[in-house]
């Protein structure tokens, strides 16, 4: 079902053999340029007339009234209501280690120096919805900004055909702390976001997950806005010896070929024999699994077995890969950490499924793809705040360090550089010899 490939000692994953879930359609990024585009110029007007068209809803108000949000608290009941609890105060926990402080140093002469941490002011979360729904993600968009401290945070979520919005969308608003919720989807609720209509004002940041139409706005307003990452189809890497069990490692990768049939899935695996093994309990649980159809494309389009030589070269194919999450299924899991350069979220162990980080576990669940996890972090308590540079020296700190400026300035070229320092220090020199000597009376 899944590709196969067998790597000899010494051989290495080539970057053609690698599933790129990353990157965005050109004619997809132009039909949300128009939608963006039209948004921005026509406010609400238009984002009634997407949401219509698209969505399939009439909607006469953007913005969901307190009285729905507390009728879907009521409506859901308390067993999901205490499955969201817990999971935002997992959530929370981790996430309040990562809150970074303000710091302020201060050097001999008069020199000081520090770091300002300010929480942005307003975000918006866009929260995937119409025929599904993902309180989780909610959870893991609101709650590190309640963290962070941002003042105010405005959640989007697609409405169904009737203009609702699912009551444990809502519920998981209201346990995250979000403030305000627009029954409004796609590249035209991140317009709306990003710029502003009547009825919604525009937000700092924008974060959260979301179909290729929102990918692509978000790509088109990042530096109007910021925004967390531009986010592809899930991927899962198995990462196996011949310790692990074959249905832990089939169903994982259904986990995450569920999704979508464009998600990526790898089994890298020092043991020739688990692939085979693997293959018997996927056709098994497939048999039973209400999502076989997408599972089965999922896995046949972009699913790839690699049997390699050693752990070595395992672990090497998993840095290449940089996955989005990395599942360690081996005898000696905690051995192998070290060694993982390149994964947005790493589970050890045979009890250790993905599917716990998706929900209960605390680490967030936004995470980057398409092997950006080279060089991106999952989403955290950072992409809510700022930082600021603060820089204060006195005469005797500038009278210091002024002449080395003078000379870097004036190798650049940059000669009003330099004359902003060689003035004041000419002008305090001035006022110190004027000064009346006091043996003088």
């Amino acid at each position: 079902m899944m590709r196969r490939i067998e790597l000899a000692r010494g051989q290495t994953l080539s970057e053609a053999d690698i599933v790129r879930s990353g990157g965005i359609d050109a004619e997809i990024l132009g039909v949300a340029q128009r939608i963006v585009d039209d948004v921005r110029t026509r406010g609400d007007e238009a984002l009634r007339e997407y949401t219509k068209t698209l969505d399939k809803a009439d909607v006469a108000e953007f913005r969901v009234p307190e009285a729905e949000i507390e009728a879907a608290v009521a409506v859901v009941g308390d067993e999901f209501l205490d499955a969201l609890s817990t999971a935002a105060d997992a959530i929370e926990d981790f996430h309040r280690r990562q809150v970074p402080q303000s710091w302020f140093v201060t050097h001999e002469g008069g020199v000081f120096l520090g770091q300002k941490v300010t929480p942005l002011f307003r975000v918006g979360i866009y929260v995937p919805g119409g025929r599904a729904r993902y309180p989780s993600s909610v959870l893991m968009n609101a709650i590190p900004a309640v963290v962070a401290g941002v003042d105010e945070i405005a959640m989007a979520c697609p409405p169904d055909a009737d203009g609702s919005v699912s009551p444990y969308t809502l519920a998981a608003a209201s346990v995250a702390g979000v403030d305000e919720v627009y029954r409004m989807g796609g590249a035209q609720a991140v317009a709306a976001l990003a710029y502003g209509t009547a009825s919604v004002r525009r937000v700092d940041k924008i974060t959260g997950p979301g179909n290729a139409y929102v990918t692509a706005a978000k790509k088109l307003v990042m530096g109007d806005v910021g925004i967390d990452m531009l986010a592809g189809p899930s991927e899962v890497l198995v990462l196996a010896d011949e310790t692990a069990v074959p249905a832990f490692v089939a169903i994982d990768l259904m986990a995450q070929a569920e999704h979508d049939p464009r998600a990526v899935t790898y089994l890298v695996t020092t043991s020739p024999d688990l692939p085979g093994e693997v293959d018997e309990a996927l056709e098994a649980l497939l048999a039973e699994a209400p999502r076989a159809d997408v599972i089965r494309r999922s896995l046949t389009d972009n699913g790839v077995v690699v049997v390699c030589p050693d752990i070595a070269s395992a672990l090497e194919v998993a840095n290449a890969v940089a996955p989005e999450h990395l599942e360690v299924m081996c005898a000696e899991p905690f051995e192998l950490l070290g060694s993982i350069r390149n994964a947005g979220a790493i589970f050890l162990g045979p009890w250790t499924p993905e599917s716990v980080g998706d929900y209960v576990a605390g680490p967030n669940h936004v995470l980057p793809t398409g092997g950006t996890a080279r060089f991106s972090s999952p989403l955290s308590v950072d992409d809510f705040v700022k930082k600021s540079s603060v820089i204060s020296y006195s005469y005797e700190a500038l009278e210091m360090d002024g002449p080395t400026v003078v000379r870097l300035a004036e190798a650049e070229g940059l000669d009003a550089h330099a004359a902003a320092v060689m003035l004041r220090l000419e002008a305090l020199a001035a006022y110190v010899t004027d000064e009346p000597d006091e043996a003088d009376g």
